[in-house]
């Protein structure tokens, strides 16, 4: 089956026929082996085990399978490339979008006051950061 258009969907999607034009999700797009996307791509994350000619903009991260093939440029925060797979074109890594810290970190209840108390909380971990910090 070939789909020439637009296509935007607030719900996963998953091709394994041929798709010309654009795309635009909220979240997971994947090509299964027989896909083939000839088209710009805009999703939250992208796993590819077919073929994908366009530029392709991720809000989380792009997975290439052993298999898969892209020939575009690439604007993620995160990238695996497998051994086997196929890329050509640019890279450009950008932050993760920050979650809201109440969505992520449960708020404590408050400490009973002391003299020298020492607070630990979880965050979210970026490249180059430490698990925890202390407050």
């Amino acid at each position: 089956m070939t789909v020439k258009g637009e296509i935007y969907s607030r719900e996963e999607l998953y091709i394994d026929g041929e798709i010309q034009g654009s795309i635009e999700l909220h979240h997971r797009l994947t090509v299964g082996p027989n896909g083939k996307v000839h088209a710009n791509v805009k999703a939250k994350e992208v796993v590819v085990h077919g073929s994908i000619h366009g530029n392709v903009q991720s809000a989380e991260k792009i997975i290439i399978r052993e298999k898969g093939s892209l020939m575009g440029d690439i604007t993620t925060a995160g990238i695996v490339i497998e051994d086997g797979a196929y890329f050509k074109g640019s890279i450009d890594i950008v932050k993760a979008e920050p979650s809201r810290v109440s969505d992520v970190v449960p708020t404590p209840a408050p400490a009973p006051p002391q003299a020298h108390a020492q607070v630990q909380a979880q965050v979210p971990v970026m490249a180059g950061e430490k698990a925890s910090r202390t407050a």
